[in-house]
């Protein structure tokens, strides 16, 4: 089952748009440019999975591509990407102070971080501070 998110989005985003997105800002952090290769090495998927992703997310309006092949998330893009970047790093982090595998607790995180409203997020995060 595909979950979407909804509200602010010009479209709907299935999880697998906000991972890309999500993807993006991480080249982006880590190395000050992403290009469609940099996100299908960083996600492990292969080029023309990304360059699919791209001309949907483009479309969407959450990112563009420039003439020299960089992406760049667009203001909602960034938003929704630092939403789930955020919910992922929370989610890693307590996970892995439970006790679970780090291996482990990156992949639930990506499940969870898709899945859980911001109210309850939001609750999340006042119950249990990061450290």
């Amino acid at each position: 089952m595909k979950h979407e998110t909804v509200g602010v989005h010009r479209k709907k985003l299935h999880s697998s748009g906000e991972d890309y997105l999500e993807a993006v800002l991480m080249v982006q952090r880590k190395s000050g440019v992403a290009r469609s290769v940099d996100v299908a090495r960083q996600m492990g998927v292969s080029k023309p999975s990304v360059s699919h992703a791209v001309g949907v997310l483009k479309d969407g309006g959450f990112l563009i591509m420039d003439e020299d092949g960089f992406l760049h998330l667009t203001e909602i893009g960034l938003e929704v990407a630092e939403k789930i970047y955020e919910r992922h790093r929370f989610f890693t982090q307590h996970l892995i102070s439970a006790g679970i595998d780090p291996v482990i607790a990156e992949q639930e995180a990506c499940r969870m971080e898709h899945t859980i409203s911001q109210e309850s997020f939001q609750k999340m995060k006042d119950a249990y501070p990061s450290q």
